[in-house]
Parts: C-alpha cells; sequence; structure tokens
C-alpha cells in the first residue's frame, strides 16, 4: 500500500512539474499560452521588481527562501536515492575457506527458508526478504499462521530450525531477522 502511494504521488508530482515547465517554456518561447497562465511572453518574470522591493528590507525573506528551497533540494536528493536503492539483497558472500569466496544468490536463499518454513507445523504462508549487506544479511519473515496455530511454538521452530539451517548453509556468523505473524481466517464451526 505504501509503495503505490508512493508512487503515485511521485508521478503526480512529475506530472505537475512536466506541465509546469512546459508551460514556462512556451511562454518563453512566445508560443500561445492558457488564459490563466500568469506569464504569457518571453520578458515576462517569476518574481516582478514590485515583489522583490516588498521584502528588500525584510532581512529575514531572501534567507528564508534560500534555505527552505535548500532544505527543499536535500530532500528531493534523499527520495531520489531512496527510490534506487535495492530492497532486495541480489546476492550473499559466503566464505568458501578456499580464500576466493563464493557468491550465492539472495533469491536463491530466499525460496529455500521459505519452503523450509513452510513445512514447519502451524504455518500456512511464509514470505521472506533478506536485506542488509552482502556480509551481514537481515531477513525480513512474514508469516501467515494456520487457525489455531501456537505462534510461540511455530516462532520457536522457525528461529531454531529454519533460520539456524539458512545461516548454517551460507556460512554465516548471524543471520537476524524480523518476523510478523498474521493468523489466517477459518470459518465458523458448526455446533450441533
Amino acid at each position: 500500500m505504501l509503495r503505490c502511494v508512493n508512487r503515485l504521488l511521485l508521478g503526480l508530482a512529475g506530472a505537475v512539474l512536466v506541465c509546469g515547465g512546459g508551460a514556462a517554456l512556451a511562454a518563453a518561447t512566445g508560443l500561445s499560452t492558457p488564459s490563466w497562465w500568469p506569464w504569457y511572453g518571453p520578458r515576462d518574470v517569476l518574481v516582478s521588481t514590485a515583489d522583490r522591493a516588498r521584502w528588500r528590507d525584510e532581512s529575514w525573506w531572501w534567507p528564508s527562501v534560500v534555505a527552505g528551497l535548500a532544505v527543499l533540494v536535500v530532500l528531493a536528493l534523499w527520495l531520489l536515492l531512496a527510490q534506487l536503492r535495492r530492497a532486495r539483497l541480489a546476492e550473499i558472500l559466503v566464505d568458501s575457506g578456499d580464500g576466493a569466496g563464493a557468491r550465492l544468490r539472495g533469491r536463491a536463499l530466499e525460496e529455500v527458508l521459505e519452503r523450509e518454513t513452510e513445512s514447519l507445523e502451524g504455518v500456512e504462508r511464509a514470505r521472506i526478504r533478506l536485506t542488509g549487506r552482502p556480509r551481514r544479511p537481515e531477513g525480513k519473515v512474514r508469516l501467515r499462521l494456520e487457525p489455531f496455530a501456537s505462534p510461540d511454538r511455530t516462532l520457536t521452530r522457525l528461529t531454531s530450525e529454519a533460520v539456524v539451517h539458512a545461516r548454517d548453509s551460507a556460512g554465516l556468523t548471524s543471520l537476524p531477522a524480523e518476523v510478523r505473524l498474521r493468523a489466517a481466517g477459518h470459518g465458523a464451526r458448526r455446533v450441533t
């Protein structure tokens, strides 16, 4: 849901900026612009001389404008870098013992861990995503438990069996995991 809203807001902001930039470019080149557009020709400016003179005596105005725009630029760059960052770990570096090392696809380890977790008693469905760094991966585990499953027992088996097997098979010293449990819905029982 959050990803959808994020993409929608980014798309909307991009469309507004492209339309505004296109209309400003059209006004600057002398093309026809909408009647409501504040600039009509190539000689129009964004801030008129009267507007600039109105705030000239206020010593706080222009530093505040520059600081606000700088904050917006930093936030926009942070958002851009957050979009480019990979959420899923592509590969894990494994110490093979010969000094050369090996690379294990992150998705392969996720699939094996999901299958082993789904085979545990009380787990209806498991979704696992590896994040972090190639030498120190972290697991994000989402489990949907079967009706009447014991969350405590399921969590204990997950951490003592499936996560330990994945950690040992990849040759990792640790594999921290954040687990989110959700109960599956079930139909009402018929009582006679």
